[in-house]
């Protein structure tokens, strides 16, 4: 089923979209439309508003989101396996309990998005503005990450080992019990360094100068 343009704003969906079909969203309004439990797998949404869109327990299965977006979408326990978000505002989207396999965010602005306590084998992310967002726990291992800012956000618990982070901030980011073994973090912004970033970072590769402003931090001088 195709729906072009139509406000669907407030709307309960779910009964109205046929299991197996594939269905499509187009420049659509769908502000705090109820897609609750919702047969959506393969589903392509483009260029829609997703302002409190409630997603909660759907199957998006494959689906396909572009553009568009909107803040406080909810993803609670859905099943996200093989989904993409391109340039998508998700700022406050919430992933708590969805289960979340081989997913990625490109280009997404996840401003205070919460993908804690989220399932699955995990997600990648690329030049995504994650500020103030929560991963607690999430796992990273070994993924290349480009180009994402994680200021302010908390990644507590968090697994990066053997991650690559090139053009990625850390600044003033929570990193309690996270983990960056034989990680390399020559290319971020390491912000402003403290015991808590040290024990995160101890394992991990470094450059010269991120190595010269740990010390400086510590009073020493390197010559």
């Amino acid at each position: 089923m195709n729906f072009d343009g139509e406000d669907l704003s407030h709307k309960a969906l779910a009964e109205r979209l046929a299991a197996g079909e594939t269905h499509v969203f187009r420049g659509c309004d769908l502000t705090e439309a109820d897609l609750w439990g919702a047969p959506l797998a393969g589903a392509r949404f483009e260029s829609c508003v997703l302002e409190q869109t409630d997603f909660r327990k759907a199957d998006l299965d494959g689906a396909v989101f572009t553009g568009g977006g909107g803040m406080r979408t909810r993803f609670n326990d859905a099943d996200l396996i093989d989904v993409t978000f391109t340039d998508v505002d998700l700022s406050s989207a919430q992933f708590g309990g969805a289960l979340l396999t081989d997913v990625s965010f490109t280009g997404c602005r996840m401003i205070g998005a919460a993908l804690t306590a989220s399932r699955g084998t995990g997600f990648t992310v690329t030049r995504s503005n994650l500020t103030l967002a929560n991963l607690g726990g999430c796992s990273l291992r070994g993924e290349h990450i480009e180009g994402v800012r994680f200021d302010d956000a908390d990644l507590s618990g968090c697994d990066f080992t053997e991650a690559t982070l090139s053009d990625c901030r850390l600044i003033g980011t929570r990193l309690l019990n996270t983990t960056f073994a034989k990680a390399d973090l020559r290319g971020a912004d390491l912000g402003q360094p403290d015991d808590a970033k040290l024990r995160a970072f101890a394992g991990a590769v470094i450059n010269q100068t991120q190595a010269n402003a740990i010390l400086a931090a510590r009073g020493i001088t390197v010559l």
